[in-house]
């Protein structure tokens, strides 16, 4: 079974109005009836018009054609794909074999009903595409969960038979202990069904927006943190920021950069939440001052440290 591309058929493109496509059939149905027409062709053509005309004309079966058919290209061999029938809901008498191709049937007949029977008005229902978007949260918000206001744009059919972009406002709840990466579902918020079929889902999908201080893997959250060069040496306890609080720190002695210190359970909340790591980084303080500067010619001599021991020389 070959694909038919109604647009070609008619002559206009997928863009095309109801009212192009109203004039674009009436002028081949013209040209090709069989009763007036002299193509040796002109009763099969006749009747693809017709059927192209027959979809293009119904915003809902035009939408549906355009959603499960623009993969495909005239000629090529068409099989509906499995789950074809998954969301349909068929309504109403079938179709004449004689007026419409199998390729017709095959997305618009009686499906599960079993052959073809009288000519009459199908009725056919599809649940709505789902849709997909981005949230953006700060790092805080995953531990105590948060609220956010999302003005999303979307296409839709509109009266001509074009699409046209529209914007909708939704209020959404971002639940404590969300994780970046993960799909928030808002059941029947996603595209608008065909014919009676419930809207599909929206997905959002949770990303973390940049932080100062904090950057998150799965559920666990890694602050860099600077240390002075004697806290790390001699030892500190000190007071660092959490995504929720404050919290007492002890640095161990003889600490160097890049040293990890793990706070279990400070991460993500969940039922088995994530860690916090304080990762040490050592900022040196400026000689911005004869004292300064003194200082550090006094640690020179005090210290026989080559931090290019290693390289040779």
């Amino acid at each position: 079974m070959e694909f038919r591309d109604y647009y070609d058929i008619l002559g206009v493109t997928r863009e095309a109005s109801a009212d192009e496509i109203k004039r674009a059939y009436r002028k081949l149905a013209r040209k090709f009836h069989p009763d007036i027409s002299k193509e040796p062709d002109a009763e099969e053509r006749f009747k693809q018009v017709g059927e192209a005309y027959e979809v293009l004309k119904d915003a809902e079966k035009r939408a549906a054609y355009d959603q499960l058919g623009k993969n495909w290209q005239a000629g090529q061999d068409f099989r509906p794909p499995p789950d074809w029938d998954q969301g349909f809901e068929y309504h109403g008498a079938g179709f004449d074999e004689a007026q419409f191709s199998d390729f017709f049937e095959s997305l618009f007949g009686q499906g599960r009903g079993g052959g073809r029977r009288a000519q009459g008005q199908t009725e056919f229902h599809m649940r709505g595409a789902d849709s997909h978007a981005k949230v953006l949260i700060d790092v805080e918000d995953a531990f105590r969960g948060t609220s956010r206001t999302l003005t999303l744009k979307h296409p839709q059919m509109g009266e001509d038979g074009r699409p046209q972009l529209q914007e909708r406002t939704l209020n959404v709840r971002i639940p404590k202990g969300v994780r970046q990466g993960q799909h928030i579902r808002l059941a029947k918020q996603g595209g608008a069904g065909i014919g009676a079929g419930e809207p599909g889902d929206l997905y959002l999908e949770v990303d973390f927006a940049p932080h100062p201080f904090f950057h998150v893997e799965g559920k666990d959250v890694y602050l860099d943190l600077p240390v002075a060069p004697w806290e790390a040496a001699l030892g500190a306890k000190i007071s660092i920021p959490t995504p929720e609080n404050r919290l007492d720190l002890k640095i161990p002695a003889r600490s160097g950069a890049g040293k990890k210190l793990r706070l279990k359970g400070k991460g993500i909340p969940a039922k088995h939440p994530g860690d916090l790591y304080a990762v040490l980084r050592i900022a040196l303080p400026p000689a911005d001052s004869a004292a300064a500067e003194k200082a550090y010619r006094e640690f020179e001599q005090a210290s026989n440290f080559n931090p290019r021991a290693g390289m040779g020389g």
